[in-house]
């Protein structure tokens, strides 16, 4: 019998790669999404995926789908405690073992919280194998704490009926594969915030703050392992309290990101000025904001979030197929100008 997997985030920038990826790899697949909106050629591309209507405040429609599924994948908003709470009581319910990959970020491990390394080099590496303890015990204040403590608390008390996975990247770069955003997060974002400098790339203090990054593409490698080995119930995989995944392939600077973005911009003509100016960190704490984060200026651009993937190194050799982020920003920044 085909494995029953639910979706959700279907159009969005990871979670619509996520469902093209296992559609292509595993046409058997039988895949439930759920969508608030169907795009126009949704149906008509995805012939047999099955569709429900709702959104992440539907909780008792995500609470049926999970206890019909034998995976269900989280994708979208990682911070929504109730969404996931109603899949955890869906998947609990089931009589047989069902896995939940719910998708998370490195912002749990950013430093921006703190002035020390702000706009500087933090040393601080950390490891999905052997800093797993300090993770699971961050403070309440890093990003995605709130439901990374829901999913190790339902480890504890569920572990035997319910094998989660941590899905946990770093930046991503490159276009994505589904039929909603296909578009990255920082270079769009990056561009309109240069409004703050002058119209010029900016940076904070020495620049040299550093996060990892990894290709749409190459992250999916990650999820269809993790997928598969659901599907083939392989308890020797990394579950639960094993089951945290990074996925970042290199790390940047943020003044090699920003010197880069700059000379792109000029090459076509949308700033006459691409030398980097240095700015406060009053001029940080002005770009983007959120009402939920209010300082995400310094998350974004200058704070520190270095990982390595060592769990799917080990477990299935993974490793860059894609091409770098530095050679591939120029597709991000023209495609981020189209939509502006």
């Amino acid at each position: 019998m085909a494995p029953k997997v639910f979706l959700t985030g279907g159009t969005g920038y990871i979670g619509g790669s996520v469902l093209h990826t296992l559609v292509t790899a595993h046409p058997e697949y039988d895949i439930t999404v759920l969508l608030r909106k169907t795009p126009d050629a949704f149906t008509s591309t995805y012939p047999n995926i099955k569709i429900v209507k709702g959104d992440y405040d539907s909780a008792d429609i995500l609470s049926e789908q999970a206890s019909k599924a034998d995976i269900v994948v989280h994708n979208g908003d990682s911070d929504h405690e109730p969404s996931l709470n109603a899949l955890i009581a869906g998947l609990v319910k089931k009589s047989t073992p069902a896995h939940l990959l719910h998708l998370s970020g490195t912002g749990i491990v950013s430093d921006w919280s703190s002035p020390d390394y702000l706009g500087t080099l933090n040393p601080k590496v950390w490891s999905d194998l052997d800093d797993l303890p300090s993770i699971s015990s961050l403070p309440d204040h890093a990003l995605h704490r709130n439901t990374e403590k829901i999913l190790f608390k339902t480890a504890t008390e569920h572990g035997d009926k319910l094998k989660l996975a941590i899905m946990c990247p770093p930046d991503i770069y490159g276009k994505g594969t589904g039929l909603g955003k296909t578009s990255s997060v920082f270079a769009p974002m990056f561009i309109r915030d240069l409004r703050t400098s002058g119209n010029r790339p900016f940076f904070y203090r020495e620049g040299t703050n550093t996060r990892s990054w990894v290709h749409i593409s190459d992250l999916m490698q990650v999820y269809l392992k993790v997928v598969e080995a659901a599907v083939s119930r392989d308890e020797n995989f990394g579950w639960n309290k094993e089951g945290y995944y990074f996925a970042g392939t290199q790390e940047h600077s943020h003044l090699a990101v920003a010197r880069t973005i700059g000379s792109i911009l000029k090459k076509h003509g949308v700033i006459e000025e691409g030398e980097l100016v240095q700015v406060t960190l009053e001029q940080i704490d002005e770009t983007a904001k959120h009402p939920r984060f209010p300082q995400l200026g310094r998350y974004l651009y200058a704070s520190n979030s270095r990982t390595r993937p060592k769990r799917a190194q080990e477990l299935f050799g993974y490793t860059a197929r894609a091409p770098g982020l530095l050679e591939s920003l120029e597709e991000d920044v023209l495609a981020a100008l189209e939509r502006s």
